[in-house]
Parts: C-alpha cells; sequence; structure tokens
C-alpha cells in the first residue's frame, strides 16, 4: 500500500460529516495536478514489480504451519536500511494489511532496455533472502496468494482469537490481532468499512463438491444471514486484503500515451488473472474457483443496502453495481471511448466541475466515477490541506478504489511520470514464474505501443472475462472475449505481417471480436489470431539482444506458452492436485492441518530449489545471481 501518512484516525461518524468536504478538496487536488502536468513529456519507459509474502512459522513435530505475527519486527530492521541509506539499498519495504505480510520492490525503477530483463528474477531471489535472513529457522517467507487454512481455529502465532461481539472486526473467524498492528490505517479501514456497510462485509465462495463433501459446509448460516449453507462464508477484510498479489507499475512518455496503455492492457487482466491463478482453498476448505478476485472485492464492499439496490435509495444517492475493489469501468483514451457499453456512473457536479476546468469527457467521467465514492480512512491531521501543494485528499479517494488497472498522476514536485498499474496477477510460487510474468508483461506494452495494435473489446465483454477467469480450472477449460484483428491503419508493416499470416484470408467484420482459449490467445489460433508471444518473438527479431538476455527471455516466454497451454499447471490447479491426492485427504473438501503442513512444506522446498516440481514448473533455469544487479523500483515509480 505504499509509504503510510502518520496522524489520528477518525471515526467513521467523524469520517461521515468529512466526505464532501475530502471530494471537494479531491477534486480541486486532481485539478490542479492535471493543469500543471498535463503538457509534461518525454518521460522514458520505468517499470517495477511489487511481490507481497506471507510469514509463516513450521512446527515440524505437531506438523502444523500457522502464519508468523512478525511483520512489524522484520519491516523495522528492513525500513532502518532504507532510512540509513535511501539511494543505496536495491529493495524497498512495506507493511501491507495483515500483521504476517510484507510487501517488497526493487530500490529503484528498471528501465527500458532488454538487459533488464537479465537481473528481475536475481533481484526478486535477493529480496527473499534478506526476509529469510531475519526469520527463525523454522520460519518462512512464502510468496503464496492465500494462506489456506486462515481464519481456522489456532491459524496464527502467536495464538489469537476472534471477537464477533466486540473490537473491530468482529469476525467469526479472523482477529483483530492478526491485522498489521504498525499504522492506524488498517484497523481504521476495518472498523470504518463495516460501519459504513452497516453489517459484515460477506463472501461466499461456492465449495468444490467431492464425494463426501458436508452440505451444510458448516454452522456459519446458523449464525450470519448472509451465510450460505453450500458456500466458504468468510466476514472479514482480512480474507481479501490479506492475500497477496504480483503487480507492475509502468511510467509512460506522457499522459496520452498513460492512457493508451490503460486502455489496451484492460481486455488482458482476466486472461493473466487466469493464467496466474494461484487460490483454490480458503479457510481450511477447497473452494469451486481459483482466483482471489472476488474474494477481495467482497472483503472491502462497503456500500449500503440502499447502494447495492437491496433497498430504495434514501440516505445514499447512487446505486452502485461493484464494490470499490473491481475490474475498471470504462476506457480512458479516444480509441478506447466507443467500446464504453456500460453507462457509468458519476456525480454530474463533479463531472460538470471538471470539464469547466479543461479536462476532457473521458477523463472527467473517468475521475467522477471513482469520486462517488467516500473516503473510508481519514486522519484528522490531514483535514486541512493546500489544494494547490497537497494530494492527500485525491489520493485518498484514488487508493480505495482498488481496481484491475490503475491511471495514476505524478507526484508533485516529483521526477516521476504519468505511469499506470496492472493489478490482476496472482503472485506465483518461485521467483522464475513471478520473474517470467513480469517480462511476458512488459513486453506486452512494448508491442502494443511499437506495433500500434488495437486489443479493445466492450467493457462489458471485460467484465464477463473477469467472472470466468475465476473459475475452475479457466486457464485450460474457459473461453473468453478477445479481439482478433488486432492492427490499425498505422500498425508497422512488421505487425501485419505477423497478423495477417495467421488470419483467414477472408476476414469479416462481425468476426472482429471472438471468444479463444487462454492458448489460443498466448499462442495463436491458425485462421484467427496470431497469438501475443508469436507478436513479442516478431518484435524481438528486430531488436538487437545479446545472447544472455534473449537466454533469459526466451526461457520466460517458453514458461508462459507451457502454462496457457497446460503443459504446466496453474498453482491453483496443482494446489487442488496436492490436496486431493494426499493420502490424508478424506473426500470431504476440507484442508487438515496435517495437509496444510505437507502442502506449504513442499511450497517453501520448491521456492528454495529444495525440491523440484515438474507438475508445476516444467523446467528450471540458472539463477541470474550477477553481481551487477542494479538498483531497481522507486516506491511506486
Amino acid at each position: 500500500m505504499g509509504l503510510l501518512t502518520e496522524g489520528t484516525p477518525l471515526t467513521w461518524e467523524e469520517t461521515k460529516k468529512l466526505a464532501e468536504h475530502v471530494r471537494e478538496h479531491g477534486i480541486n487536488q486532481f485539478i490542479n495536478i492535471y493543469k500543471k502536468l498535463r503538457d509534461r513529456k518525454g518521460d522514458v519507459l520505468k517499470w517495477g514489480d511489487e511481490i507481497e509474502y506471507i510469514l509463516v512459522k513450521f512446527n515440524k513435530g505437531a506438523k502444523e504451519v500457522k502464519v508468523s505475527l512478525r511483520a512489524v519486527d522484520i519491516l523495522s530492521v528492513l525500513n532502518e536500511k532504507e532510512y540509513n541509506d535511501p539511494n543505496g539499498v536495491k529493495s524497498l519495504w512495506r507493511p501491507e494489511f495483515a500483521a504476517y505480510m510484507i510487501e517488497g520492490t526493487p530500490g529503484k525503477p528498471y528501465e527500458g532496455t532488454l538487459a533488464h530483463f537479465n537481473v528481475v528474477e536475481a533481484n526478486m531471489k535477493m529480496r527473499r533472502q534478506e526476509v529469510m535472513e531475519l526469520l527463525t529457522q523454522d520460519e518462512c517467507a512464502l510468496s503464496i496468494t492465500a494462506f489456506p487454512r486462515l481464519g481456522c481455529e489456532n491459524f496464527t502465532d502467536p495464538p489469537t482469537v476472534p471477537t464477533p461481539n466486540e473490537g473491530n472486526t468482529r469476525s467469526l473467524f479472523f482477529p483483530d490481532a492478526a491485522v498489521f498492528p504498525g499504522h492506524p490505517r488498517f484497523m481504521n479501514l476495518v472498523r470504518n468499512i463495516r460501519e459504513r456497510r452497516g453489517e459484515h462485509v460477506a463472501i461466499n465462495l461456492p465449495i468444490f463438491r467431492d464425494t463426501d463433501t458436508k452440505i451444510p459446509v458448516d454452522d456459519s448460516y446458523k449464525i450470519r444471514k448472509a451465510a450460505k449453507p453450500d458456500c466458504v462464508y468468510m466476514d472479514a477484510m482480512g480474507f481479501g486484503m490479506g492475500c497477496c498479489c504480483l503487480q507492475l507499475t509502468f511510467q509512460a512518455c506522457n499522459i496520452e500515451e498513460a492512457r493508451i496503455l490503460y486502455d489496451q492492457l484492460t481486455p488482458l487482466c482476466p486472461i493473466m488473472l487466469a493464467l496466474t491463478a494461484a487460490s483454490p482453498v480458503h479457510r481450511g476448505f477447497i473452494t469451486d474457483v481459483d482466483c482471489r478476485w472476488n474474494v477481495i472485492s467482497g472483503s472491502v464492499d462497503c456500500r449500503t443496502e440502499e447502494e447495492r439496490g437491496v433497498k430504495p435509495l434514501k440516505e445514499n444517492k447512487f446505486v452502485i453495481k461493484k464494490s470499490r475493489y473491481d475490474s475498471i469501468d470504462s476506457y480512458l483514451s479516444e480509441q478506447g471511448e466507443i467500446y464504453n457499453d456500460i453507462p457509468i456512473l458519476y456525480n454530474k457536479e463533479d463531472y460538470e466541475k471538471l470539464r469547466n476546468s479543461g479536462i476532457d469527457d473521458l477523463l472527467a467521467q473517468h475521475i467522477a466515477h471513482l469520486f462517488i465514492r467516500d473516503t473510508v480512512s481519514l486522519f484528522s491531521e490531514k483535514i486541512n490541506q493546500n489544494d494547490e501543494e497537497d494530494t492527500d485528499h485525491f489520493e485518498n479517494i484514488q487508493s480505495t478504489n482498488w481496481q484491475t488497472m490503475r491511471f495514476k498522476p505524478p507526484p508533485p514536485h516529483s521526477t516521476i511520470g504519468w505511469r499506470v498499474e496492472f493489478r490482476p496477477c496472482e503472485v506465483q510460487i518461485t521467483d522464475f514464474e513471478n520473474a517470467a510474468i513480469v517480462c511476458f508483461v512488459v513486453l506486452l506494452t512494448r508491442v502494443i505501443l511499437s506495433y500500434q495494435l488495437n486489443l479493445l473489446i466492450p467493457i462489458s465483454k471485460v467484465d464477463d472475462n473477469m467472472q470466468n477467469a475465476q473459475l475452475r480450472n479457466a486457464c485450460r477449460e474457459q473461453r473468453f472475449w478477445f479481439r482478433k484483428d488486432i492492427t490499425t491503419d498505422v500498425s508497422p508493416p512488421e505487425a501485419n505481417r505477423c497478423c495477417k499470416e495467421a488470419m483467414a484470408s477472408e476476414f469479416k467484420e462481425c468476426n472482429l471480436i471472438g471468444q479463444m482459449t487462454v492458448n489460443e490467445i498466448i499462442n495463436g489460433k491458425q485462421g484467427e489470431f496470431p497469438g501475443l508471444i508469436p507478436l513479442i518473438q516478431s518484435y524481438l527479431s528486430g531488436m538487437d539482444v545479446d545472447a544472455d538476455t534473449h537466454c533469459t527471455i526466451q526461457q520466460y516466454l517458453k514458461f508462459i506458452q507451457q502454462r496457457a497451454s497446460g503443459e504446466i499447471l496453474t498453482t491453483a490447479t496443482w494446489i487442488r492436485k496436492f490436496v486431493t491426492e494426499h493420502p490424508a485427504y478424506k473426500h470431504d473438501s476440507v484442508v487438515s492441518e496435517e495437509i496444510n503442513y505437507d502442502l506449504l512444506e513442499t511450497v517453501r522446498d520448491i521456492q528454495e530449489d529444495i525440491k523440484s516440481c515438474p507438475d508445476l514448473l516444467g523446467f528450471r533455469i540458472m539463477s541470474k545471481t550477477k553481481e551487477n544487479v542494479p538498483h531497481a523500483l522507486e516506491n511506486d515509480v
């Protein structure tokens, strides 16, 4: 979540009274940012990744593994290095929502040369090692999306208990003590989201039905009316924000390029979510989904009953279709406007204010849409601000609209330019996998811009794809809406040549958008679509790439190809397979302490190269442990 503002958090009642104040000044602050920086040009590509880790503690004798609530201790040491030598560190560390989570990024941005791909994996390995050196012998930092028994009895170390009738979370399963205690923002969000909603958040994931699965799943439905008997019920922000992900931020050369990247990467979000699926187990049960997305979406859904359409509007202004954590609702570029096929909800007064300040229709709609949300975390020291210099009120709303893509203006008084953040990917077990995914997405941005491609489809189809991407085994079995004819009138000859060779000789306009598997989108479908990897290969063929970098890139691309084709399992499929084939599994959809221990011990051994797992990775490459690893990404680029 980046560096955090210090201060005194306000209660929901206090925050609610200031919601219009934050909204008004947040809009003013964006207008001032835009006026100052809309003409900023000439920034070069800079990019970086963010990886979140879960700290766990193994008890070999008892065959148990718990989340370790030591993030505050670990971060205090890691942050001291940065404080003492801010320009010399090779990694940056930030707190995350849970007391067992930490987030690591490279120390400074990677840049546009392909040679940087040779150091991505090495930097990830270095980050992991930096944390591991601060852990006890029985602890480990795992890059897993979800701790399988989160919310089960006695899942933390030291032991904690939930408090359903008091405190801030008031969960049947998730204790307040599991929230990061080092900054008040996190607990403030927990309390204010619950109080704004007027009830507990409610997440119901369909259970994976095996031969001996019991329905009802447990007694939750007897206690909470929101719980569904045939679903895994979760009732706290921690179940979503306590998950980990892999994110990427790109700096564009100007605002127009940032808008193009924002749009063109949007149709890829559900494809990459399916490709990186890694979380089929929640609260100790195998579910019938493979991804975390809807879990997080539900975990911060602060909409009231009126806003969810359960009751007629009286106290609230809008019926809002989505949680504040979800897929985007509109494209931002001129090219994307015709694909905005869902009416976008926004406050008309905010929209008019933005338009009257010289901001175009699409961007004004986007900002006014973000600002239909109330602030859910406010500090007393930050109420009154100078809108010409400060941006906290804008960032307050912007940063709590957690969407698949984020459009990020330059921070004031900074060398950082216009950026976009790519947010759908689930984190993978190994540094090799995470590096491969990162480099693949970065290469796609270069191909999209260099070949001037058009990947846009109606925003409603992106929404459909996001739901399909989370289904069990979606990477192999689901079909996704995708654009087939992706070249434009200004695409260079090499792009047209690569695409036309794959297309049928008589391509009909009505076939512009169709449904394809992830394999067909990534690897191509003869007569219909060239494939993203062949497009990348065509792009690389025109580049001067040294042998070492070429070897690294090709191994990453091979991994992506094999994951898409099903030759290499998604992490979710592998986890499901591990659990259901475990000798102690009773075909009841339950992941016991013993199964969880063996699963996470195997995960630890795989990520530390102690144990090979062909089903998961397919192959391995030599570590890129070069001495001249450059510093990578500044915080948030």
